[in-house]
């Protein structure tokens, strides 16, 4: 997936997300919970464009497997939801 994109494209898109999380905090000091979805914006945006990003990734849900969860939640992820499914058939066919 990341190497079918211009590499440009891919830079501006990286260079984007972490100047969004870095805003983040900014935004996150008005009223609301506008931070936390600007941060998700940010990281999918890193996640998406940065293969070190997602092997950094992969090795946090391997060492903390319950923060793993929760970020493949927020951020949608379908491969979190291709395991689930079939971690649930696995679990009815015991």
């Amino acid at each position: 997936m990341i190497t079918s994109r211009n590499p440009m494209l891919r830079t501006t898109y990286l260079v984007t997300g972490v100047v969004v999380v870095i805003l983040s905090p900014v935004i996150g000091a008005i009223p609301g919970p506008g931070g936390v979805f600007v941060f998700a914006a940010g990281l999918s945006m890193i996640l998406r464009n940065s293969a070190r990003a997602k092997r950094t990734f992969v090795d946090v849900k391997r060492r903390w497997p319950k923060v793993g969860h929760y970020a493949d939640m927020g951020l949608r992820r379908q491969s979190a939801a291709r395991r689930r499914a079939r971690d649930k058939v696995l679990r009815g066919a015991r």
